[in-house]
């Protein structure tokens, strides 16, 4: 299952996920001297970035804003990456967030699963409801493919829905009961009803949860909670995350991979000789980030 190949690539690299959110602004102008077509741009800036960190990283993750933001060149670039990262072994997750129902979903699942923008993991947002993931399910079923769903972000807007608190239905010694619960515990609980159908080997399920990595007070009994749910970590780096936050919500170092966008592939940045070697100094990045978080996570 893809679970599984994603636990393995992180035994093996680690639990650094680059975020390739590639906007013009973090391009050297080398590059954007160098080639005319937006589309080409962004995917030589991702290509290098892949080529110089592919053997350290499990896993890249492409916010397809960034693409869209482009028009129609800017999904061309984001698809070459998509291919690229295909065509060198390694997997990719397509960060588009959708939440829609019926049709609508089955078309958005055939789009990012199987057409030109295909990805081995898509995340979706479940807060319209759960029939929303419903369409993705055969193709989870098959094996090759899995999701992130959103469960408890890492943005401050996330406390204005996801921890409201509500009264749930429970079974209890075979008798229903109410219990008063936050929101994203119960959306947390049914997803992890529904992932117990697609475990792998490894004990994950290809259905995983977006955690953020800021909010580190429930971070034990979240993980606990969830100990099939494999987590993808957004908040490292620029949203204030550190390695001592993100690693309470891996187990034995693995369960999780941790998502640094700009971190990475904007680090070139601070040196002055840092538009050359962008490549290198992201690859710098990655490995500071890695050592951060394996230091503490054997803490965990």
């Amino acid at each position: 299952m893809i679970i599984d190949r994603l636990y393995d690539e992180v035994q093996k690299k680690g639990n650094v996920c680059v975020g390739l959110d590639t906007h013009l602004d973090y391009i050297p102008e080398r590059i954007k001297e160098k080639y005319q077509d937006i589309d080409e741009i962004l995917f030589q800036f991702n290509k290098r970035i892949i080529d110089e960190t592919l053997d350290i990283v499990p896993v890249y993750k492409l916010q397809i804003a960034y693409y869209e933001a482009y028009g129609i060149k800017g999904l061309i670039g984001y698809k070459k990456t998509l291919e690229y990262i295909k065509n060198k072994g390694s997997l990719s997750i397509g960060d588009i967030k959708r939440g829609d129902i019926s049709s609508t979903a089955e078309m958005y699942a055939k789009a990012h699963f199987e057409g030109e923008f295909e990805a081995d993991f898509i995340t979706l947002n479940p807060y319209m409801g759960f029939d929303s993931i419903t369409p993705y399910l055969k193709y989870i079923e098959k094996g090759n493919k899995g999701i992130f769903v959103l469960l408890r972000t890492s943005n401050e807007g996330a406390k204005d829905i996801q921890y409201l608190k509500i009264n749930a239905q429970c079974t209890m010694h075979n008798a229903q009961l109410k219990t008063e619960t936050l929101l994203y515990y119960y959306v947390g609980d049914r997803l992890n009803e529904i992932g117990a159908k697609y475990l792998g080997s490894c004990g994950y399920s290809s259905i995983g949860a977006v955690v953020g990595g800021t909010h580190v007070d429930e971070a034990k009994e979240i993980r606990d909670r969830y100990k099939n749910m494999f987590f993808l970590i957004p908040g490292y780096g620029h949203q204030g995350g550190k390695g001592k936050d993100v690693a309470l919500y891996l187990n034995k170092g693995n369960g999780g991979i941790v998502n640094s966008s700009r971190g990475i592939i904007t680090f070139y940045k601070n040196y002055p000789d840092g538009e050359e070697r962008f490549d290198n100094y992201a690859r710098q990045a990655v490995l500071a980030m890695k050592e951060d978080i394996e230091s503490e996570a054997t803490l965990c």
